[in-house]
This record gives structure tokens, sequence and C-alpha cells, in this order.
């Protein structure tokens, strides 16, 4: 019955329009090329299936999906000339000033009675400046420039829309499509009315980088950046921190927190204006020299996009903004996170597809952005978002009534786009569940993301680390966990992101060490067995994810040192304090604290990673995951072999190991160097040789020293 109904919500949606907009199309060569493209799409089944068999039972299914996206472009081409024209909405609605520096404002507000603007430039009256009715919900006000040519409304001059319910009230909104917004004297947010003059705009002089094909990504956040208890600013993180992130090697920076949100504890993801980048950190050139400086390093700039769900905030969000309780999101409780306490898009309707799909294509417009880590897929997709599901495997799950296929059509659409129109962008879905095809182009069935986040990596250190002693470790359990992915689909591995990290939970460092790093952390301190253990293993739990875990990798912001304590942003159950918003740089900066060897084996991993680039290479062969003796060895790329003791004391000597290609192996990391904080048991100048021998399902095999609680790294001499 679902699927009934999904056919004809998106048959009548086509219809409604059809009939509705008779407008002549507009024409662009690239809205002519992507539709063309776009209408004759024939889906290939037969490559889906040859990289999953176990999708062929539902081919009717994903034949149904990719009939209602075609049926979704073949919707815009009639609207408005193809998704081009529809997904740049940004450049009609909400202000533009005119060359005579009048000014245009367009709005979709359906269920208004009335609409007015009011601000600084007319003392704040509300019925003033009213816009005029249009067709299909829109408003229109026309403002012309002053007697002496100038604009109206001033430059950072604060404006408010107020909208006339059908009740006849008058409820202050914010502009959907607001690009600045201020908190002034009240903790609610106004328009700022950011039209700087030419002089004060910024000029990227960085063109985007090429899309890099191995991702080592920094997850970050701006207001927490610094070691002060601050907000820091773009020009901080600019000058301050993007150097740092270079100096380590990572390719990639994922910004969260840039849309603008009115509570900071929520981590940027209550988002209230859209189009906003957040005013805490700066205004937006200041974000344009950010993004500008890390592209001067060759670094790649994902953006951290929220459109899974909005803020219920009413006087500065995008909830109610037309008076009614549907507008921008579904009514009634399929528009309402209850968990989240949140709004959820109405992902059919026209005008919501423009705002969605144009918010996409502005910051990478405006702000120069390279790709997006789209945030709560899995949300999306489930009727029940995820929530009291425990995600079994079986494809029934994926192809039955809990699937919102009209959320999965959105993401679907906005891939095809985004790949299409910028050859450079990297998309990435937070996704659990583990949904068939989500990183498989569209042309097979798929939804288009580049990567997905292996989402069950990091959960399972932390339960590790939570409930079992290392010496009970489960070498099979690990590795299954790590290597579980769908095959020809990318994913992201990580031993822990900014979910981790948060209040109530415990970094990988402090789960390890806890109080011992308050007082066992300087180079000067009595050995403690818990600081050497716990910084062993936080070497071997990074690399083992880093190299066996996908085909990406992701840290986030302090983690790759150790940082300890957990992050805790400013509110009222901890009296508004700073203490823990903050990156402690401070700590790795200091040669005489211990910080710094995890600093030095984060380094060296990404180089390691750089100079033989084992993630854009899909082989991995595991050869070995030995219960008894703690022992992992596997292949990546056929010429680095890693091998890992997790035994918290046995030491292996002529350790009999295979590899598969025959020759002479040297070191080429190993995490007991004294630079990474080890005990020097290896010697880096070894050669390891080969012997015409089959041992674990490899044609050779070598002898090797292993010490415990170590991992090193061997490649094959050409």
């Amino acid at each position: 019955m679902i699927f009934f109904l999904s056919i004809l919500s998106i048959y009548v949606f086509f219809i409604i329009f059809q009939a509705k907009i008779s407008r002549k199309r507009k024409q662009t060569s690239m809205a002519g090329n992507i539709i063309s493209e776009g209408c004759d799409l024939q889906i290939d089944t037969e490559s889906l299936f040859s990289v999953d068999p176990y999708l062929q039972p539902y081919e009717k299914e994903i034949k149904r999906r990719f009939a209602a996206f075609k049926e979704t472009l073949k919707l815009f081409d009639e609207a408005e000339g193809g998704i081009d024209n529809v997904s740049l909405g940004y450049k009609t609605f909400g202000f533009h000033v005119q060359p005579d520096n009048g000014i245009e404002w367009l709005e979709w507000a359906p269920g208004a009675k009335r609409v007015f603007l009011r601000g600084d430039f007319n003392n704040w009256e509300k019925q003033e400046h009213a816009f005029q009715k249009q067709d299909f919900g829109r408003w229109k006000l026309t403002l012309p420039p002053t007697k002496d040519g100038k604009c109206m409304i001033k430059h950072k001059s604060l404006v408010k829309l107020v909208i006339e319910t059908e009740n006849g009230e008058l409820v202050d909104r914010l502009s959907p499509w607001a690009t600045y917004v201020v908190s002034t004297t009240v903790p609610v947010f106004d328009q700022c009315f950011w039209n700087p003059p030419q002089s004060e705009k910024y000029v990227f002089k960085h063109p985007h980088p090429p899309k890099p094909n191995r991702v080592r990504i920094y997850e970050t956040h701006v207001g927490i950046s610094s070691w002060e208890g601050k907000v820091a600013s773009y020009k901080y993180f600019a000058y301050e921190v993007i150097p740092r992130i270079a100096k380590l090697g990572y390719n990639c920076i994922q910004l969260m927190a840039i849309m603008e949100h009115a509570y900071y504890a929520s981590f940027g993801y209550q988002v209230t204006s859209f189009y906003a980048a957040s005013s805490r950190f700066g205004n937006p050139e200041e974000l344009k020299e950010l993004v500008d400086v890390a592209h001067s390093y060759g670094i790649t700039v994902l953006l951290d996009i929220v459109h899974s769900h909005a803020s219920q905030n009413t006087v500065d969000g995008l909830n109610q903004f037309d008076g009614t309780t549907s507008c921008y999101f579904h009514d009634g409780g399929r528009g309402t996170h209850e968990l989240w306490n949140s709004r959820l898009f109405n992902y059919t309707a026209f005008e919501v597809l423009r705002f969605l799909l144009s918010n996409l294509r502005w910051w990478i417009e405006e702000y120069h952005f390279d790709g997006y880590r789209f945030d709560g897929v899995t949300s999306m997709i489930f009727h029940t978002h995820g929530m009291g599901h425990s995600f079994s495997g079986h494809y029934d799950e994926y192809f039955g009534m809990n699937t919102d296929t009209e959320a999965l059509n959105y993401l679907t659409i906005s891939n095809y786009m985004l790949h299409k129109l910028y050859p450079f962008v990297i998309t990435i879905g937070e996704e659990v569940s583990g949904m068939p095809a989500l990183c498989r182009p569209v042309e097979d069935g798929g939804n288009g993301f580049d990567y997905r986040l292996a989402m069950a990596v990091p959960d399972m250190w932390i339960k590790l680390l939570k409930t079992t002693l290392d010496e009970n470790w489960n070498m099979g359990h690990i590795v299954h966990t790590l290597t579980n992915t769908r095959y020809g689909e990318k994913v992201i591995a990580y031993t822990e992101s900014h979910d981790q990290a948060l209040v109530g939970d415990k970094t990988i460092a402090f789960w390890l060490m806890d109080k011992e790093m308050y007082t066992s952390m300087s180079i000067f301190s009595p050995p403690s067995l818990i600081i050497d253990r716990g910084i062993a293993l936080h070497k071997m739990l990074r690399l083992l994810t880093f190299a066996l875990g996908g085909q990406g990798y992701l840290n986030f912001m302090g983690n790759e040192f150790g940082h300890p304590e957990w992050l805790d942003f400013p509110r009222k159950g901890n009296d508004e304090s700073y203490h823990y918003a903050r990156r402690q740089w401070n700590l790795v900066d200091d040669e005489n604290l211990k910080y710094k060897f995890l600093n030095n084996f984060d380094k060296a991993m990404m180089e390691l990673e750089e100079n033989y680039n084992w993630l854009d290479d899909a082989s991995s062969y595991v050869s070995r995951k030995d219960e008894g003796d703690k022992v992992i060895v596997f292949e990546r790329r056929n010429d680095l072999v890693f091998i890992f003791n997790f035994h918290g004391t046995k030491s292996y000597t002529n350790y009999k190991i295979g590899v598969q290609y025959p020759g002479v192996y040297k070191i080429v990391l190993d995490s007991d160097s004294a630079e990474f904080g080890g005990h020097k048991r290896l010697d880096a100048n070894t050669e390891y040789h080969t012997f015409p021998e089959t041992f674990d399902e490899r044609e050779n095999h070598m002898y090797v020293y292993i010490p415990s609680r170590t991992v090193f790294v061997l490649h094959k001499k050409q």
C-alpha cells in the first residue's frame, strides 16, 4: 500500500504543478545538459546486481525509485526549464539589491494573509512596507533607492519580516533566505542586511582543489578551536588551526556548526537559518577567507549540511514561517521528530525542494565549499527515523514500508545534481542502517553518495573499552567489524568523532588513561603502566582503523594527540562554562608532555598513506587474526604488510607470517619508535626476507619479531 501511495503522491504532485505552471521554459546550457541527460537516463541494474546479487529480488522497487527520481527531474524541466534553474532559487528569493540600489525581495509564504518588512530603516514600523501577493504563495516587495541614489536599507542594519496569519495575528519572522543573522541585546536573532561595499567583499584567490581520491578528514568546529575559554573566530581558525591541520597531513577539513543555530550547545544540529554563516565566529567575508586559506594549502573543505530536520524555533527559525504548521514541513506527526524536538521537511513540495537544492548550491557558489557530509541520513530515509531499530541486515528492511522513499529521492536528486554540476564535489552520508546502493551511482539505481560513514567502528571501540579488558578482545570480531562493508561502496572509517567526545562519554584517550592523564603525562613522571598501555593502544586502534576500515579516514579535532576530557558547550547545566568547549593545544605543544608522541604518530600515519596510497586501493587480505597470540596481520596494496600484536605482555621472536609477494621488506612505520613514545624494541634497518612456502593461505612467508602492544608496517622494496 505504501508503495502505491508513494507513486500516487508523486503523480499528483507532478500533475498539480504541470497544470499550475505554464510559463515558458528558461533555457541554460547547463540545465539543458542535465535535464536531457537525466530524462534520457536508463537504469543499469545489471551493473548494480553484479556488485550485489542479493538486490535482484528487489529490482521492481529499485526501478520504481529510479522512475520517481526521473519524474522529479521531468517536473523541474516542465516547470522552470530544469534543475539548474530550480536550484538557483537564492538568486531570486530573499532580498536582492539592484544595480540602481533598489531592492527586490521575494518570499514564499502560502499560508500568510499579508506580509510586511520592518527594521532599522523604517523605525520598526510593522505595516509601513507591505509585500504584494503573487501567484503560487509568493510575496514580493520592491523598495526604490533613496533620493540620493543610495540603498534604502543600510549595510548591517537589522530587519525582520512580519507575517499576518489567517487569524489576524502579526508575528515576527526571519527570511528563510537570510544570509546573515545576529543576536543583539536579547537571545533572539535578527536578520542583518549584509550588503558590503565592493571594497569589503572578500575576493577568492585560490581555486577548488581537485577532488581527492583518498580522503583524510579532519572533523572540526570553529567555535571550540581556541585554547581559551571563548568562542573562537573564523580568522583564528584560518591562521592558527588550518596550518596545524596541513602540517599533520590531512587533505580534507569537515566544518561543523556553520549553518546558523540559535542554540550554541546544539553543536549546530538545530539549524535556524540555512543560508546564514554563523555570526558567532565572524561575518560572511571572514568565512570565505577561511575556506580560501584552506584551499591555499590544497585542502578540500566539506560542510556539515543539516537537511534532515530543522529547529522548532519560530521567531528566528523556519518553523511556522507563514503562520501555519506546514509550509516547509510536513503537517501533523510526520512533520515532527519527537526525540530531537525538531521539524521534518516535506521533500515532495516543489518550493521545499527548491529551498534545499538551492541551499546546496549556495554554500558552493558563495563560499566555495567543496562538498558535504549529510547529517542524519538514517533519520531521513526511515519513517521510524531508525529509532528502536536494530537493523538485522535483511534486505526487506530497506525495501519495505518503513523506508521513506520521498526523502531518499531527495538525496538521490541532490547527489545527481551536485556531481553533474561540480566535478570536485564529495558527498558523505551519515547512515548507520547500511542502506544498499547508497554509495552507488544514480545511473545504476543507487543514491549517488561518494562515501558513507562506518559508524559501527567507533561504537565497537567504545563498547570494548567500556566492557572488556584488552587481553580478552576478540581479534576476529574486531576484523569483522572493520571489514564488514558493502562491496563496491566506499566508507570512511574512524575510531571516534565528535559524538564520542560529547559530555557524558569519554574520548578514547580518556577511556584508556582517565585521571592518570592529569598526573602522569609528563616525560619526567615516574613510569605508569596505565599511561604506557594507553599510549600504545591509542596508536594501534587508530592505525588499525585507518589501514583496514575503509577507503577514507576521519579524526575529530584534538583527538589526534589524545585530547583529555569530554566536550561540553556552555549551557545552564554547567553555569555557561567554556572550560570544556575548547581545544588545549598547549598540551601537544609542550615538549615536556607525552601528548606529542600521539600527535607525532598521527602525522606519521598521514605521511604513510600519502606516500603509499592504500586508501585508493580496495584490496586487502587479512591472513592472521590469532585469538591466543592476539595478533592481526594483513596486506594492503600488495606491498604493505601491517602487523599488530595486541597482547599486553607477550612479545614474539621469529613469528611466522604469510605474505603473498616475495621479496625483501623493510619497516616504514613502527609504533614502538622513540618519537612515538615507544620502547625502541625494533630496528628500523632490519631487512625481512621471504621464503617460497605457503603459509596462512599466502604463497610466501617470513619471520618477524613482534613486541607486545606494538604495530609496525613493512613495505616491499622494489
